[in-house]
């Protein structure tokens, strides 16, 4: 991107595709109904949009379970308010294999740190793989809506990985930005939506219990 921010590259790339007059396939990693809700809103006229929730990571399957029916549901209602066709690709649910393969690696890393950035790669370079693979034209993560996630560093990510897959191109977005993150806020109030007491993984479920977050 060269000196360019994220959000500067992503209205730029918006504009030069609304330009072109032709909608491209953009698979957007997806880890829940809130993160989603904003970006889709504002990426809807723009690209013909697929979702890929690929959570693995999350701990207990209750957590997964309820995650992904809330997007489900989110995603149908919106589909009906504005006449989309958004779908949702769901690879196979597998905790046990996820933590033994990836998160008990690094399970003495604190909250943010190492594990965390490890887990974000896994997940991203999986839809990556998916995208390259299925004829998308664009890949990008909602994460980067995340208060708690550095926009900047999870792009940095993507472009590493994303030197793998030649048939694809990385969306660099900071969903935060233009107010993104209040308009989220506020369709996840009027929708009620589920809001999640911890990232989604084994560990920060315990921290989170030991804090007396959980009931």
């Amino acid at each position: 991107m060269n000196k360019q921010t994220s959000y500067q590259w992503e209205v730029e790339e918006i504009e030069r595709i609304r330009q072109s007059r032709i909608k491209p396939k953009l698979l957007l990693h997806s880890c829940c109904a809130i993160c989603n809700s904003y970006p889709l809103e504002y990426l809807r006229d723009v690209f013909e949009i697929t979702l890929y929730f690929n959570n693995s990571n999350l701990y207990p399957q209750s957590e997964y379970d309820i995650r992904l029916d809330e997007l489900i549901n989110y995603v149908d209602k919106f589909n009906r308010e504005y006449s989309t066709d958004i779908k949702i690709i769901v690879p196979p649910y597998d905790n046990v294999r996820y933590n033994e393969t990836w998160l008990a690696k690094r399970s003495a890393d604190r909250e943010g740190n190492g594990r965390c950035w490890m887990c974000y790669s896994v997940r991203m370079n999986e839809a990556m793989q998916y995208a390259n693979s299925h004829g998308f034209d664009y890949v990008s993560t909602v994460m980067t809506i995340s208060r708690q996630k550095n926009s900047m560093k999870i792009n940095d990510l993507a472009s590493k990985l994303m030197s793998a897959y030649p048939n694809v191109h990385y969306f660099y977005s900071d969903f935060k930005k233009n107010k993104g993150i209040d308009r989220s806020v506020e369709i996840s109030k009027s929708e009620n939506m589920y809001r999640q007491q911890y990232c989604g993984c084994i560990y920060s479920f315990e921290q989170a219990r030991l804090k007396g977050k959980l009931l």
